[in-house]
């Protein structure tokens, strides 16, 4: 198989295309997120300080903490939509898997081929179970 068949295969998987999306849908989600949060949650937190601080401007010595904050109240809302729409919502629809079923066979102890496990002589060798 040729390098180019080798790598068609692997970005046709659907896994691959799959991450694109889940990327693309990302950042565009991530916009949204930031523009909500500079439009709408920084002003509140800034209602409650002095008027003429922006909380842009914040600093501590050389460290923007109005940034670093924008950024933390940015991650916490994306992180709790992830949570409540993949890990609930979808949680809910997404088929749980069975527990194994219990063994309907076992080991004869003596040829170790598999019988049943009503089965009190085994069919192979003959030995008592």
């Amino acid at each position: 198989m040729s390098m180019k068949d080798e790598f068609k295969a692997f970005i046709m998987k659907g896994n691959v295309i799959d991450l694109a999306v889940a990327v693309v849908v990302g950042g565009a989600f991530g916009k949204i997120v930031t523009a909500f949060v500079d439009g709408m949650v920084m002003p509140l937190v800034t209602y409650v300080l002095p008027a003429n601080i922006k909380w842009e401007e914040w600093v501590l010595g050389k460290f923007r903490i109005g940034a670093v904050l924008g950024a933390s109240v940015n991650f916490l809302i994306i992180a709790l939509v992830i949570f409540l729409v993949l890990i609930k919502l979808l949680g809910r629809f997404i088929k749980k898997e069975e527990a194994p079923a219990a063994p309907d066979t076992r080991e004869c102890p003596a040829c170790l081929e598999q019988v049943p496990l009503k089965a009190t002589r085994c069919k192979h060798c003959t030995s008592q179970l």
